[in-house]
């Protein structure tokens, strides 16, 4: 059997469920897989639960200009390490730097894309790339018109989540294990939008969900997940608040409340799989992966305030129901492009 070296690059939290299953896959097949990743929000503390080595390289800025100069630092850096590395093939989901190291050391790169929106970052990657996988709910044709050939093309039912869930087990005692004490019976879990994002322009001195949490605290205990420390003091001294540090289980935690509240994506859809009631605020233009939930019942959405409370109400009283959605198996359909790009691009 041929081992084939496939590089990973994780730049942000949610990558690391994300690609565990399909490490754990590739890993299985005999082959060697090889994990660089950034040092950003808690990139690092997930892959050591998850027992994945890595190299970290670069950072993350929050002006404009420090992001243009961490990403070009990061890049020289990972064009040293990777030209020493003998990489047949690598993957990644929206990292800015690996379509450039792998065009440019004539490495085949596949690009998993779950953001059209992401205009800045879609311009600097899809051009460079080989391979690009995309939801089917996507209008094919903002990729093509970044110059991808739609043969490169590799559409799938159901959104990147899917391969959120491989191993997932609930932890009834969750509350427990962290030690809260609550007021109320019902619980809403919320989490505050991605404000360093370069595809959104977002004040990182608020948050959407202040004035949601300031007219839903008597409703429920709410509990707050911020995204770094400053998000998190916005909400600190508010009555039946409580504020979630991570690393955290996550999935226990949103299996357990009565309503998920998010200004984010990722969590959101995660929340819609496992059966929870989910109102999305996301304060920006809307992704057609939330509009694949919204579409089939499984999320609300809305910026308004008062329609987010009086949701919030309804969907706190109305009795749970399991959701059933098909998909595609993910991970069976990304680690077979890895094989079959790697087949069309080896010498």
């Amino acid at each position: 059997m041929i081992v084939v070296k496939i590089w990973i690059d994780i730049v942000n939290s949610p990558h690391v469920r994300f690609f565990n299953g399909i490490i754990k896959r590739l890993k299985a097949d005999g082959h060697e897989v090889l994990i660089t990743a950034r040092d950003f929000s808690n990139i690092h503390d997930l892959l050591d639960i998850f027992g994945l080595e890595y190299t970290s390289i670069g950072n993350h800025g929050v002006t404009l200009e420090e992001k243009l100069l961490s990403s070009t630092k990061r890049a020289y850096e990972l064009s040293k390490f990777i030209a020493k590395e003998d990489i047949d093939i690598a993957i990644t989901k929206h990292s800015i730097e690996l379509p450039r190291v792998a065009f440019g050391l004539g490495i085949p790169n596949i690009f998993v894309l779950d953001n059209e929106h992401a205009i800045a970052a879609n311009k600097l990657t899809l051009p460079l790339t080989n391979k690009l996988i995309i939801p089917e709910i996507f209008d094919v044709w903002n990729t093509i018109h970044f110059g991808m050939n739609p043969n490169d093309i590799v559409r799938y039912n159901g959104t990147c989540e899917v391969t959120h869930l491989e191993d997932f087990e609930f932890n009834e005692n969750i509350l427990d294990d962290l030690g809260l004490e609550l007021n109320n019976e019902k619980i809403i879990l919320m989490r505050p939008e991605p404000s360093l994002a370069s595809y959104l322009d977002a004040d990182c001195t608020k948050s959407v969900l202040t004035p949601i949490v300031d007219a839903l605290k008597d409703q429920a205990d709410i509990l707050v997940i911020p995204r770094f420390r400053t998000q998190g003091e916005l909400f600190e001294d508010l009555e039946n608040v409580h504020i979630i540090k991570t690393p955290v289980d996550t999935f226990s935690l949103m299996k357990k409340a009565d309503l998920v509240i998010g200004a984010g994506g990722t969590m959101n859809r995660e929340a819609a799989l496992l059966g929870t009631p989910v109102i999305s605020c996301y304060p920006g233009k809307q992704l057609s992966v939330d509009t694949y939930y919204i579409s089939k019942g499984f999320m609300k959405r809305s910026k308004n305030l008062n329609e987010i409370i009086e949701l919030s109400k309804e969907l706190l009283n109305e009795k749970p129901c399991n959701h059933s959605l098909e998909t595609d198996n993910l991970i069976d359909l990304i680690v077979d492009e890895i094989y079959k790009t790697y087949n069309e691009h080896k010498n």
